[in-house]
């Protein structure tokens, strides 16, 4: 396969950004500096807040924004888009719109990544955009995936677990830990973490494998839409 620049559309938020880029790093099947994959990251921060817009707590559209950024990647070579931000993708069918090259679903690759494994009930932890937005839990009804949310309290921390980690300044994670394993509880056979500052999460926590982390599995169709392979001890 010939390779593709990837360009990924960042700052949404920095930290997932940065994590992100190393994550393509560390996968990717190479034994030299020349084998990795080329890529134009623009970190962009100042997008407008993507669950504020959706739940209509503010009137800045980040659409623009973002469609601003992956079309100056794509002016500077980029062949396909990443856009590590699980929220943004609420709004995937007016990104695509706008861009005229490849935009990797993170939706619906994970939905892909789901039912390829035989998981049928999951438990969601994301922002407050993304749950009350209801694309994405549209979208795993219609791929026969039953979801659990959070309670109520529960997502009230796991937002602030999330704002925590786009300020630097986190706290605790056991009111995280706690939100996912009441989920457990009701039934759900793995969580599924749909929001990128949540892959710090995994990572700061040591989780398990009974997590899901979509930052990865965008991580890896970045990878292999680029032209590379994913390495074989992952």
């Amino acid at each position: 396969m010939t390779k593709k620049k990837l360009g990924i559309v960042g700052g949404l938020g920095p930290a997932a950004t940065a994590y992100f880029y190393g994550m393509i790093t560390d996968l990717t099947d190479a034994q030299s500096d020349q084998q990795h994959l080329e890529i134009i990251l623009y970190s962009k921060p100042q997008i407008p807040d993507r669950t504020a817009y959706i739940l209509k707590k503010s009137d800045e559209n980040p659409v623009p924004m973002i469609v601003g950024v992956a079309n100056a990647l794509v002016e500077q070579g980029a062949g396909n888009i990443a856009i590590p931000c699980v929220t943004a993708h609420h709004f995937y069918d007016e990104i695509t719109r706008g861009v005229d090259v490849p935009v990797m679903n993170v939706l619906a690759e994970s939905i892909q990544y789901l039912r390829t494994r035989g998981i049928n009930r999951i438990g969601i932890m994301a922002t407050d955009g993304l749950i009350g937005g209801g694309v994405f839990h549209s979208m795993l009804m219609e791929n026969g995936i039953d979801t659990l949310f959070p309670r109520a309290d529960d997502q009230v921390g796991i937002m602030q677990t999330i704002y925590e980690y786009k300020a630097n300044c986190l706290r605790d994670l056991s009111f995280a830990i706690g939100a996912a394993n009441r989920m457990k509880a009701d039934g759900a056979e793995v969580i599924l973490l749909a929001c990128t500052e949540l892959s710090l999460f995994k990572r700061d926590a040591k989780l398990d494998s009974s997590y899901i982390d979509m930052l990865e599995i965008l991580a890896r169709c970045a990878i292999e839409a680029s032209g590379s392979k994913i390495r074989h001890d992952y």
